[in-house]
């Protein structure tokens, strides 16, 4: 379970050094601190490789920050019966191994004392210094006694707001998370369901957005074997499968180096494997996986410079696929991230993904935050403006959430939308018409926009315009937006007061959005955000503020006469036309989510949209999650006895003469009727192909796709799963 035997960055830092034993750890620490003129044994490991990272470190803190450690926790053991010194001992070694500076190293060896013992924080404080005891106090857990059910939501609001004036408090949760991750196998089956479900919803999106991303493969890895057991063992089955075969990759990395040899460029090639969790999400896509999906090819060179040389010359002389071309370190990703992603055809026509970086990109990619030692570190000696600290993550993302988390005052309204917030895995950057910048997640609108430029004032907001043009207020964003909110002139009024203007509800606008006003028109009062705002907002600081305008507001939450009446009697078991039984008042049509195209036996759920209908969603489909997000109660679905199906699939390949023809052959040999087919004009080599088919039997599916891949220059062939449109 461990990511070391999936993780390449893993395996690479531990090269040379003896993995650690935590039973040898135990004795050392039995036998209490060693003499003063040297380190104790135990914490060797810490020292090497802390010293691999920062020759000149000044080990003497470390040793008696263990001493301190060691002697407190006496006499204390885990649940495995080791000695408990050695979990401050392992989370200590995983920071160091990642490259953290002392302070960080310190802070990890007492993390738990406060905590646990009866060290107190004025004792951290005067023994190690404020920078050691806010870490220490930062990751202190509050105590259950004090804050009953709310006592794990609380803690990690105060730990966020922590890592809000220093990043290295989650720097040390997310280590000492991933030693107990590693341990879990002690506790109980509902508790490592519990655990495990809280490091996938809330630490993995964490250790993401600081970048660490040694630490979050092997958690999702450890996650998922939990969590998916069967899926686990499946994907590792594939795994061990795919050892035995052709090693393609290996081929490939040898032409690569071949190439940049030969363009005297020096270049590090290594293969590297994917983790579990990523083999299980490419066998999800790509159905049968091929030799190269196991794992991508690692160029590592000396400068930036070298990076565009290396992308050069494997683009002469090996096949680009150009849609797979990425920028990554002239548009650095929000977490620090910077490398070229590419992706090449070898002579044999298989596809292989390569990422290109420097020795010291390789490094920041693997342990984030953690690779810049103390990251408030005045430059030159130069103090900070003000005493303000130089923000090194550039995390809107965080600025966000400690914004809205001082308006979620009730624990559970926390929690749900902390979970809800660090689901949104990517960011966008847009721009306000009277300058600036704004950072909000992928798949915001104007209504998120509306409520990060002006706060509570966004409630008389009327319109928007984007990139000049007018927009509802519903209108998704995209990286590079410029927006002009239009804000009414007068104060916002509750439903039911004299003049203002049509909200979201009203006809002003497609859809029933607000529009902008119209030029000349005295706008004296907006009427307040309107309910279906809350379909719109993606940000907890819209959804919050929306919804505490509409709770002071409740005669905003009327429904109207034109509005679908509310559902009536349920008819159980009422078959809709998409061949699934549901669950619907008995005026509700039933079909089948274009976004993902769900086909017997997939897992599917359903859900009640506007209109009376439900749709039909694959359990995996992201429309899923943001249905729940905004409170949709899902409709029970099942499949019913029909045998027909249809699916909507992609088809990525090389352009050739007689590759449609090939395809269409295919499919028919496979028994498919072809519903629509559409074939985009060739672009940088590479023709996508869409196509709805009528399948006999959904069993026939993937022998369907297996077909149409084999066909020569198709390298890519999955079934439709994108956002839906707005």
């Amino acid at each position: 379970m461990s990511a070391e035997a999936t993780s390449p960055g893993a395996r690479s830092r531990r090269r040379g050094r003896t993995s650690i034993d935590l039973r040898r750890l135990g004795r050392a620490a039995l036998l209490g601190p060693a003499s003063r003129d040297r380190l104790p044994d135990a914490i060797g490991h810490v020292a090497e490789a802390h010293r691999a990272h920062h020759p000149d470190a000044d080990l003497l803190v470390l040793g008696k920050a263990y001493v301190l450690a060691e002697m407190s926790h006496r006499g204390q053991f885990r649940k495995s019966g080791e000695p408990y010194i050695t979990h401050p001992l392992a989370v200590t070694l995983i920071l160091a191994e990642l490259g953290a500076e002392t302070t960080t190293l310190t802070a990890s060896l007492l993390h738990d004392t406060v905590e646990d013992t009866d060290v107190t924080l004025d004792q951290v404080r005067s023994e190690f210094g404020d920078e050691v005891c806010y870490l220490v106090d930062g990751v202190t857990k509050l105590e259950k006694v004090d804050y009953g059910a709310a006592a794990e939501p609380e803690t990690f609001r105060k730990m966020l707001v922590a890592t809000g004036n220093d990043v290295r408090v989650m720097s040390i949760k997310l280590a000492d998370r991933l030693h107990n991750m590693r341990t879990l196998g002690v506790m109980r089956p509902e508790k490592q369901a519990r655990i495990a479900k809280v490091t996938h919803d809330v630490l993995i999106p964490l250790a993401e957005r600081l970048g660490v991303q040694a630490l979050k493969t092997e958690l999702e890895d450890l996650v998922f074997a939990i969590l998916q057991p069967e899926e686990y063992e499946r994907t590792r089955a594939v795994i061990a499968d795919r050892a035995t075969t052709g090693p393609s990759l290996d081929t490939t990395a040898v032409d690569v180096r071949r190439t940049l040899r030969e363009a005297d460029i020096s270049a590090e090639v290594v293969i590297r494997p994917r983790h579990f969790v990523s083999v299980h999400r490419a066998r999800l896509k790509r159905g049968e996986m091929r030799g190269t999906d196991f794992g991508r090819l690692l160029v590592l060179v000396g400068e930036d410079a070298d990076c565009y040389a290396v992308l050069g010359e494997l683009h002469t002389c090996f096949t680009p696929v150009i849609s797979e071309f990425k920028d990554f370190i002239a548009a650095p990703k929000y977490n620090l991230y910077q490398s070229l992603h590419t992706a090449v055809a070898g002579l044999d026509g298989a596809v292989v993904e390569v990422l290109i970086r420097t020795h010291q990109m390789h490094r920041v990619a693997e342990a984030g935050v953690v690779a810049l030692g103390n990251p408030y570190t005045p430059v030159d000696g130069a103090e900070p403006a003000d005493g303000e600290r130089a923000d090194p993550t550039r995390p809107g993302w965080l600025s966000r959430l400690l914004a809205w988390q001082e308006s979620a005052t009730d624990p559970d309204t926390f929690w749900t939308t902390l979970r809800a917030d660090l689901a949104q895995d990517r960011e966008i950057s847009v721009f306000p018409a009277d300058g600036g910048m704004l950072g909000l997640p992928a798949g915001a609108t104007c209504v998120d926009a509306a409520y990060a430029q002006y706060g509570d004032d966004a409630h008389g907001c009327i319109g928007a315009r984007v990139n000049g043009r007018l927009a509802t207020l519903s209108t998704v964003l995209v990286d590079g937006d410029t927006v002009q909110l239009l804000l009414a002139q007068g104060p916002v009024q509750a439903p039911g007061d004299a003049g203002g203007v049509g909200g979201l509800g009203d006809s002003g606008g497609p859809g029933g959005e607000r529009t902008g006003p119209v030029a000349g028109q005295a706008q004296e009062a907006a009427p307040g955000p309107s309910p279906e705002w809350l379909d719109h907002a993606r940000t907890p600081a819209a959804r919050i503020a929306i919804a505490g305008w509409l709770a002071a507001n409740p005669e905003s939450l009327k429904v109207p006469e034109s509005e679908p009446r509310a559902p009536g009697a349920v008819t159980a078991g009422r078959r809709g036309v998409a061949n699934v039984v549901v669950d619907v008042p008995e005026d509700a049509t039933v079909r089948l989510a274009g976004c993902c195209t769900p086909v017997p036996p997939d897992d599917v759920t359903g859900f009640l949209v506007r209109g009376g209908a439900v749709t039909v969603h694959r359990a995996e489909c992201s429309a899923v999650g943001r249905m729940a997000a905004l409170g949709r109660s899902p409709v029970a679905v099942s499949w019913g006895d029909e045998a027909e199906c249809r699916v909507t699939l992609y088809a990525e390949s090389f352009g050739r003469p007689r590759l449609l023809a090939d395809l269409t052959e295919a499919i028919a040999t496979a028994g498919a009727a072809i519903v629509s087919a559409n074939v985009e004009p060739p672009s940088e080599q590479r023709v996508r192909h869409t196509y709805t088919l009528q399948l006999p039997d959904a069993a026939g599916l993937a022998g369907l796709m297996r077909a149409m891949r084999d066909v020569p220059g198709v390298f890519d062939v999955r079934r439709a799963q994108h956002e839906p449109a707005p």
